[in-house]
This record gives structure tokens, sequence and C-alpha cells, in this order.
């Protein structure tokens, strides 16, 4: 028997008052200001009465050219994925030093947490975990300068690749300069002003707007209060050990209680003597960025994983909605505040988590150690001979790790407005020059002023019938040219 949240039960009216879809004008308002605040020259939100809101060109671009830069409206780096890129939490571009984040890598590989994903631009999609094994070109120990010993053991694989006794200390504590590491210099990781230890930033001015917007809600560090500290780490290890969406689900959350506040304290006292009515409309303008993102309940969208037979979809689908409740609990024993209970609603959490499911973007920033490792492999004799009398073991020890890029998920107003086609004018696509967390939109061949942009949520090169299927996950049937031509060939 299906059970009932007592939030959804106390307060029907505002929960559907928040999920009620907003007018095709307020729509067209909303998109309109924000293509105009975030200057996307050529570009304009249109709304369709079949296929619901779509990215139009209003000028014309060529194959390669810039479409969309977009900044996401809430994203996350994967937590596992923290112990390989150390980036800004509010911007995702890397921070510290060549030096601090090999020696952040070889530390947690020691360990033996560290892990690998393959990095890619597609829309949000589970990502396996591969463990790998380095080999060293000889098997010996070598000698480096400014390595003596900082305690703690070397760091080595299973293959017994060994780096001096206090190499890693000095990498992280800034001992040791690697040859030709000021090529790739980052802005020092500034840490979260609230004590977590957790967050780090490349700026003061993102430091300022991640605390504004989410983190002073969510920051464990000693200056939070206790009883809510040790609610908010509930909360963040029970995501950690069952889906780390759950992590983004809370920013959404909390940037929509602190512009609940934020609004609450410039109405007038006029205004707020009308108590709850003025109280749920101020907390509908908080909300209205999320209410613009098209949603389904979680446990309704997501895709039947292949080891689950038919017969338990009903019960998969139930496990999952009784995973979000757990985590919804634990949140809101985290980080309730008067006046914003109805966002604590089973519903509301479930129809976050769908909308992330359905238009989430992979967050990923190539990083810049792997850029480091190229350059020294394409230096001219005897350069890097003499380079990779440090790096080469370095990277050995390393193995394939050392590429690994910052991944995450990310929602992006103006990019999740864009509709699918199997024959796609557009895609996502991090170029050289981008190295923080905004979804970049390239064009794949021209769009003419007029033209509906437009990109590929799977694998466009897929047969037909295998497009089809992963296409029902998101709800609908592809109508593209493409599509058609090869049902009705």
């Amino acid at each position: 028997m299906a059970f009932v949240c007592p939030i959804d039960a106390k307060y029907p009216n505002e929960i559907s008052a928040l999920l009620s879809s907003p007018s095709p004008l307020q729509v067209q308002e909303y998109f309109d200001q924000l293509v105009w605040m975030r200057q996307c020259r050529g570009l304009r939100v249109k709304q369709d009465g079949a296929l619901g809101k779509g990215v139009f060109a209003d000028a014309a671009f060529k194959e390669g050219d810039l479409v969309l830069k977009d900044q996401m409206l809430v994203g996350s780096q994967h937590t596992s994925n923290k112990m390989d890129c150390l980036v800004c939490s509010f911007c995702f571009r890397f921070v510290g030093s060549i030096e601090l984040q090999i020696g952040r890598k070889l530390y947690f590989q020691d360990l033996g947490v560290s892990t690998n994903h393959q990095c890619d631009m597609e829309p949000s999609s589970p990502m396996s975990e591969d463990c790998y094994e380095a080999e060293s070109d000889d098997g010996e120990e070598i000698a480096l300068e400014n390595n003596e010993s900082m305690g703690g053991c070397s760091s080595s694989n299973s293959k017994g690749v060994a780096l001096p006794e206090g190499l890693v200390e000095s990498l992280m504590n800034g001992g040791l300069s690697l040859p030709h590491s000021k090529e790739f210099s980052m802005p020092p990781a500034i840490p979260c002003s609230g004590g977590c230890g957790e967050a780090f930033y490349c700026s003061k001015s993102c430091a300022e707007a991640d605390w504004e917007a989410f983190h002073s809600l969510l920051c464990t560090g000693g200056k939070t209060e206790p009883s809510r500290r040790e609610a908010l780490l509930k909360f963040i290890q029970n995501a950690n050990d069952t889906n780390d969406i759950f992590l983004l689900a809370a920013k959404a959350i909390s940037s929509t209680i602190l512009r609940y506040k934020k609004l609450k304290l410039a109405c007038s006292e006029e205004q707020r003597k009308y108590g709850n009515i003025v109280d749920l409309s101020i907390l509908l303008e908080a909300w209205k960025p999320m209410s613009m993102g098209h949603k389904r309940r979680w446990w309704d969208c997501i895709a039947l994983p292949e080891d689950v037979e038919p017969s338990n979809e009903v019960a998969f689908r139930m496990q999952i909605r009784e995973m979000a409740f757990t985590s919804l609990q634990l949140l809101k024993e985290a980080i309730l505040e008067e006046g914003c209970e109805p966002l604590f609603s089973l519903e509301i959490y479930g129809q976050i988590i769908g909308m992330f499911e359905l238009n989430n973007l992979d967050l990923v920033v190539a990083s810049p150690v792997e850029d480091y490792f190229l350059y020294v492999d394409e230096l001219p004799s005897p350069y890097k001979e003499k380079a990779e009398e440090i790096t080469r073991p370095l990277l050995d020890v390393l193995g394939n790790s050392y590429s690994i890029c910052c991944q995450g998920t990310a929602f992006f107003p103006l990019q999740s407005c864009m509709n699918h086609s199997c024959y796609p004018n557009a895609k996502a696509f991090k170029r050289e020059e981008d190295r923080d967390g905004e979804a970049t939109i390239i064009a794949v061949r021209p769009i003419h002023p007029g033209e509906e942009v437009t990109i590929s949520y799977i694998d466009e090169d897929l047969p037909f019938e295998q497009r089809r299927a992963l296409l029902a996950d998101y709800g609908f049937e592809c109508r593209c040219p493409k599509c058609l031509q090869q049902q009705h060939p």
C-alpha cells in the first residue's frame, strides 16, 4: 500500500499551485528576460502547442559556430569525482595548482578510493567506474629534488611502481614544483568561509555567490548550528550511499528557500499583514526558475534498469519512491524554514529530481593535469627527457587516472529548452577555451534564421529501433526527418 507524505496531505493546495504549469505569457516573459540578461545573441525561446518550448535562431550560424553558452541553474560535482578533481564549487573551474591536483590524486589513490569515469558531454546517464593499474618503464624508484620525508608512506600501485616517501605531501603543500607547471596556472583554492572543508572557490565572487544562492543552508562547517549540522551530515551520507542526485535536489530547494527569504524581507509591512496568502505568492515567485522546467515524477520517468525484470517494475518504482522519501525526511530535518513547508512535499521532491532526469546535461570540465602531461610529452629534446625524469614516475603511478576530468550533472535553463532530433543541427561540445561548468552548444551544420536549434539526447547513430526505445524513456516519439525516413523507407 502506497504511503502518504504528511506534508503532501497538509498542503495540497500550495503544492498544486507550485506544480501548476506557468501560463504561456509567464513562460515567454521569463525566457525573454533570461536571454536578454545573458546576452544570448541570435537566439529566442518560443512555445509550440505540440512540442512545448523550443530554441530558435534569430541569426545565421555557420558550422562550428558557438550557438549558446548557458550558465547552470543548479549543478553539482559527483561525490566520487571530488577525490580526483579539485574545482570551484560554484563555477567548476579547476583551482590550486598542477602539483596540488596531482598530489590529491596520488593521496586518494593510495587510500584506494579514487575512481575513474569516461568523460563525455551527452545528457546525463549513469557512469561506470573502472579500476586501472599503472606500469612503469623500468620499475625503479627515482630521486627527486626536495623530496625529503614529510611523514606518511610512499605512493605506489599494485604492480610495484613506487614514489619517494614524502613526495605526495610535498606536492600538496607546495614544497615541490614540477617542471613547466607554471604554464598551467590556476586560481588559488579559496576555502568556504563557513569552515566546512568541503567547498572551495576560484574567487571571492564565486564564494559569495554560492553562499548567497545555496551553500549558506548546506554548509556543514563549525559556524552551522550543531543540530542542523548533524542533520545535514546524515542527509549527505545517505545521498552518498544511495544516489548523489539528492545533493542536487537539496541545492534546488535551498536556492528556493533563500530566494523566498530575500523576497519576503523586501516586502513591506503593509504586504506582510495579509499573512499566508502573501507568503504563498512570495514562495511561488521564489520557485519560478524551477517552475519553468519540464517535470515528471522521478520514480515514474526513470528508465527501468536492464537487470530488473518487467514483472518487478512496480516494486522497483516503489523502492525508488521510498528512497526519495527517506532522503527528503533527512533534508527536512536539516534545512526546513517557516513558510517553505510545501517545498518538502514528496511530490515536489520527486518532480524536481524527475526534471533533472529528463533535462540534465553532464557537467564536464577538462583537466589541466592531462594538458600538463601532454605538454611535457610534446617538448623538444633534451627538455622532454629532463622533465620526464620527474614526471614519468608520476604518470606511471597515476595510470589512466591522470586524464580524469571534472564530472557532475547540471540543469541548464536555456539548453533544457532545446528539443531532440536524431538529425540535430547542434551539439553540446567543450572547446579548448571552455574551462568552466557552463554548457557550450556548437552548430554542427549551418543554422538559418527562424530554424529551430536541436540537439540529440541520445547517440543518433544507433539503429532506429534502439533510438526509439531510448527516447521512450524521455516520454516521446521522435518525428524528425531521419526517423520518418527510416520508419517508412
